[in-house]
């Protein structure tokens, strides 16, 4: 049985300038959260509205909010982490600005002392000589989540942009590869970002590939969602999870649905979790009073028991 996931938490996307709707609004939430105090500040008031869980991609600033997390871990309540991974805009800046070659060299040595940077070498080496995938995958993963050392992470998600591809090209063998890593070496629920639930879920259920948490555009008009808002309620609705959890993302849909008819929705559906970013006290308590997921389990879902203890390590310390 897979530990079951939290079922409120709290994202990052309005910090970072992310908004699909309004590209006018991105840009005033960037400028606005510029301090990271302006950032810590929203996720003191998550936190004081109970929240007690934390999506964050591994952007610019994701090293300085961990930081602020592990220096003031004796203020803070407990928190489980969920880290979304890689970013992909950090590479394709850098890619385009200094090459493949002075990316890779840049994203190793980042952080590391020498010993540790030749042991991510050796590791990875081969996969810069022969291109094996999975090697490079591994690294990838390492290299990643050295910025959530010593913070409880419960799951890894795998950002959408590679796993929509990986399920685009059928490479189901690949995202079975990155599962059993994370479980094997990191001690942690895997899990997947996708804006194709029912493709997913098919894929992964064909493949024998079980117990990962899936993220997914969910919302009652269809927003970043394929192919429709049907099969995302009957690929749910029919979901054991047992196997699968489910946690919904874009529920608002970029603000175009009112919170209160968003999570009437929502409240609905037979999903585990909800993720979603606000920047303000208000915003938060708003939503968090609006999530009650117990009418969606109680109508279609099993009983998920927990597990022992989670733990993980960083995989350059169980080798």
């Amino acid at each position: 049985m897979m530990e079951p996931i939290d079922e409120i938490v709290f994202g990052d996307n309005q910090f970072f300038g992310i908004n699909h709707m309004s590209a006018e609004r991105a840009q005033q939430q960037a400028e606005r959260f510029r301090d990271l105090s302006a950032i810590t500040r929203v996720y003191q008031h998550a936190l004081e509205a109970g929240i007690r869980a934390v999506l964050l991609n591994t952007n610019e600033r994701a090293a300085a909010i961990c930081e602020w997390f592990r220096s003031h871990a004796s203020e803070l309540p407990p928190i489980a982490w969920y880290p979304s991974i890689p970013y992909p805009h950090k590479y394709a800046d850098s890619i385009a600005e200094k090459g493949m070659l002075s990316t890779l060299r840049d994203v190793i040595l980042q952080g590391k002392g020498a010993s540790g940077a030749l042991g991510m070498l050796t590791k990875g080496g081969l996969s810069v000589l022969t291109r094996d995938e999975v090697r490079a995958m591994q690294l990838l993963i390492d290299i990643e989540m050295r910025t959530f050392q010593g913070l409880d992470v419960k799951v890894i998600f795998l950002q959408n942009i590679i796993t929509d591809l990986m399920l685009g090209l059928g490479a189901v063998n690949l995202l079975g590869e990155y599962c059993e890593y994370v479980r094997r070496n990191y001690r942690v629920l895997p899990g997947l970002l996708t804006q194709n639930l029912p493709l997913a879920h098919a894929l992964l259920t064909e493949a024998g590939i079980e117990e990962v948490v899936i993220c997914t555009s969910f919302n009652k008009i269809g927003y970043l969602m394929s192919p429709d808002v049907e099969s995302y309620t009957e690929t749910a609705q029919h979901n054991d999870p047992a196997r699968y959890q489910i946690m919904a993302m874009s529920t608002l849909a970029s603000g175009a649905i009112p919170a209160r008819e968003a999570y009437e929705f929502i409240n609905e559906q037979n999903v585990q979790s909800v993720v979603f970013g606000a920047s303000s006290e208000r915003n938060i308590r708003e939503t968090v009073s609006l999530i009650d997921l117990v009418k969606g389990r109680a109508t279609f879902a099993k009983p998920v028991a927990a597990t022992a203890e989670r733990g993980w390590v960083f995989a350059s310390d169980s080798q």
